[in-house]
């Protein structure tokens, strides 16, 4: 009859435990009304209850801390903690110690041991300590395996280890949104909006200690989530930047291309590189957290081959008066000459001043020219300035132009302010 030999007890015990910070101790509050039963005796007993705030009992708010009882939930960008204790439960001396540990993602393990040097002996009763320090960079399962080698005072070598699973969870729902900015009165019509949605989907409030916008070498940008008042710059959100469990706050960046960007005609175009959010918060008793996001892409508004846009218009005009508007034509082509015809075509509002069908000459490639043009409104109201066509008698293609601007039409007996 064939036996078994009995399994063989580790003379090494391992404890793993995490660490996180304290939570403010809830007391539930009973209380009841003066002409009832138990009169003020409720209220008495909360008032001298040490663990509530005096003055506040009935906040469920305590002024005591009480220690983690649970493993708690684990946030992308916070810093997982945890203490490793392997301590010798036998009567003997161990030696050759070895305690590894690794932390297992769905796409790769981390090494988190401190020291991978082995401890010479261990005797009776005393321990290994280590804490180790990681900061989540993936949504998902992670595996924390510890694992301990060690030699008997016999010479044989023994091995163990333990698993601990848990899940990474996302804390932020971050969402983006572009704009595409109108043509202003500036040369650079390549500016864009960038609106960030930022949600809190955990249970617990969050400090927004930072949201910026980082870049991309094509371009700067300006924040606007912040106004001045009496000289100061305060935020647009208040001086307490607390985010509540599932409130969503708007950021708002724009985003300016540099000089020599912008001044190389058709340079932007297709999918360009905005930049990527950078987002600093704090939970509960101080711990940090931050996310940074991928690059933000956007798509570049399509111009074609020639891009028209306005220098000047003015922003409130008399009912059929001339007034005058500056355009600027450019070549968005890198390698083609271009001889272009304007076209300027009435609308039941808009009427063109001047010779429809002109030659303006050879355009070449990334270059660009200003024309004045002059027309007049026979409406009140707000108009759209439409009616351009520009024709290239190389291909004989012509491209059109409408809802370039608006300008507000006022009655001449109206004083318009210049």
């Amino acid at each position: 009859m064939e036996v078994n030999p009995p399994k063989q007890e580790h003379l090494l015990a391992l404890k793993v435990m995490r660490l996180t910070k304290p939570t403010l101790f809830t007391n539930i509050p009973v209380t009841c009304e003066e002409k009832d039963l138990p009169g003020d005796l409720f209220n008495q007993l909360m008032r001298d209850d040490p663990s509530t705030v005096n003055g506040a009992e009935t906040l469920m708010l305590g002024e005591m801390l009480t220690l983690p009882q649970n493993f708690g939930n684990i946030f992308l960008g916070e810093t997982f903690s945890s203490y490793i204790s392997v301590h010798n439960d036998s009567n003997q001396v161990v030696k050759d110690i070895l305690v590894k540990a690794d932390l297992q993602t769905s796409s790769q393990r981390l090494n988190l041991s401190a020291s991978n040097a082995a401890v010479a002996e261990l005797k009776p009763d005393c321990c290994i300590d280590d804490v180790i320090h990681h900061e989540v960079k993936e949504i998902g399962t992670h595996i924390l395996v510890c694992a301990v080698s060690y030699t008997t005072q016999g010479g044989e070598k023994m091995y163990f280890r333990k698993f601990f699973k848990f899940q990474v969870l996302k804390p932020l729902d971050v969402k983006t949104k572009f704009y595409n900015a109108e043509s202003d009165l500036s040369s650079v019509t390549d500016e864009v909006f960038l609106e960030a949605q930022i949600q809190n989907i955990t249970t617990s409030p969050m400090f927004m200690e930072k949201v910026s916008l980082e870049p991309s070498i094509m371009y700067n940008v300006t924040e606007l989530n912040s106004v001045s008042q009496a000289g100061e710059c305060v935020s647009t959100f208040g001086s307490r930047a607390y985010l509540q469990p599932m409130d969503t706050r708007q950021y708002l960046y724009c985003l300016k291309p540099k000089k020599e960007f912008a001044e190389k005609a058709g340079i932007i175009k297709g999918v360009t590189v905005i930049g990527k959010l950078d987002i600093v918060w704090k939970t509960n008793l101080g711990e940090r957290g931050r996310l940074q996001t991928s690059q933000l892409q956007r798509m570049a508004p399509g111009y074609g081959d020639v891009r028209l846009s306005l220098e000047a218009i003015p922003d409130t005009v008399n009912l059929e008066e001339p007034f005058h508007i500056t355009c600027k034509i450019t070549n968005c082509s890198s390698e083609r000459t271009m001889d272009l015809v304007l076209e300027m075509c009435n609308t039941s509002s808009i009427h063109w001043c001047g010779i429809s069908g002109r030659q303006l000459g050879k355009l070449h490639p990334s270059s660009s020219l200003c024309l004045a043009l002059t027309l007049l409104s026979s409406v009140q109201g707000l108009q759209s300035v439409s009616g351009l066509r520009l024709t290239d008698t190389f291909l004989k293609r012509t491209y059109e132009y409408d809802d370039i601007a608006q300008v507000c039409v006022v009655s001449s007996a109206i004083e318009v302010e210049s």
